[in-house]
């Protein structure tokens, strides 16, 4: 299992997009934001997926440098197509508009079909908190990628449809970030390349019978994912339906349907705010800070070090893999080197 420098797992995935037909620009973009994730602990939404991503280039199911288009806004809402670009690129985009529009507006509701996979949605609220907007993030499957079943069913119905909160905070943004089912699709695709079981909770069989492995997932017939929430799983299915209905329905897009009718991608709905045309920045700043205060200074049980509020797992392994470098286990490791090798790209030397 290597172990990888930020920095140069960086030119290593650029080099890779570049030689798969991205312009430079945008390699480095869609390079930066994968290995941000891997620093973040994201493994699933990181460097594994340079080589699906370069997979749909080459059937022009994505299309690098693809313009982003305003098809309809105002002065609190605007809607986008992507035209199929890169999701990183788009997104990035979306919300630098929806920021902007926010300041003198308040609020501004965002939406863009036809992207790519826009990556991990709280790189987007980190954005909107850098500029001290308050955000929330949603996406779906494009209609293209059904992985969970709902409670009591068998055969999938929706995709894991995952959603992210931003705060600012002086201390760092607060960002929650999950998925509505048991488990990211990309951390069970991360385990299948590899080879490794899933644990126990993540997966149904095709006859919905608790599973282990993560190849029943891409079966015929297809196993599912469970939904959030354990035994009252029924809440996280029910919030992913509610995901499908504002990311696929209410941005113009597509919702989850039996034959799919387009290329998986992400249709995005997006919130952001500005807390001084609302309740004012400082007065904002001193709830929030009073709030984060009061939630750490809860008493804690034995052996438990500390209180954790979003994005604190993030950040400490942000600040352990920045120092120690990039872990990336041999499945997904070797699938890289394949894909230099035929793309004539020189690996990345590990340290």
């Amino acid at each position: 299992m290597p172990t990888i420098p930020a920095a140069q797992l960086t030119n290593f995935a650029t080099a890779l997009l570049t030689a798969g037909g991205l312009g430079a620009d945008e390699a480095l973009l869609v390079a930066h934001s994968l290995v941000e994730a891997n620093l973040r602990g994201h493994d699933s939404h990181g460097v594994m997926r340079v080589p699906y991503y370069l997979d749909q280039v080459a059937k022009k199911e994505l299309a690098p440098g693809a313009v982003f288009e305003v098809v309809k806004e105002a002065p609190s809402y605007l809607m986008a197509d992507g035209h199929w670009g890169f999701g990183q690129r788009l997104a990035r985009q979306l919300t630098e508009s929806l920021i902007e529009k926010a300041r003198t507006e308040g609020v501004c509701i965002g939406t863009l079909i036809h992207s790519g996979h826009i990556g991990r949605l709280g790189e987007y609220c980190e954005q909107a908190a850098a500029a001290g907007m308050v955000s929330l993030f949603m996406v779906n499957t494009h209609g293209a990628a059904r992985r969970v079943a709902p409670v009591g069913g068998t055969a999938p119905r929706l995709g894991t449809n995952p959603l992210a909160f931003g705060v600012p905070h002086e201390e760092g943004p607060l960002v929650l970030d999950f998925g509505t089912s048991a488990t990211a699709e990309g951390k069970v695709r991360v385990k299948r390349i590899a080879g490794q079981t899933c644990p126990d909770g993540w997966l149904l069989d095709a006859a919905g019978e608790p599973t282990n492995d993560p190849n029943t997932l891409y079966g015929d017939p297809p196993g599912t994912i469970r939904p959030m929430g354990g035994d009252q799983a029924y809440k996280g299915f029910g919030l992913a339906l509610m995901i499908e209905v504002l990311a696929g329905a209410l941005s113009g897009g597509v919702t989850i349907r039996e034959k799919p009718v387009n290329q998986l991608g992400n249709c995005v709905f997006a919130l952001v705010v500005a807390p001084e045309q609302l309740c004012g920045e400082s007065f904002f700043a001193r709830e929030v800070g009073q709030l984060v205060d009061f939630v750490r200074s809860c008493p804690r049980r034995p052996g438990v070090d500390s209180i954790q509020l979003p994005g604190d797992p993030e950040k400490r392994t942000l600040a352990e893999r920045t120092q120690a470098g990039i872990p990336l286990d041999d499945g997904n490791w070797q699938a890289l080197l394949s894909l230099a090798a035929k793309l004539g790209v020189q690996p990345t030397p590990i340290p």
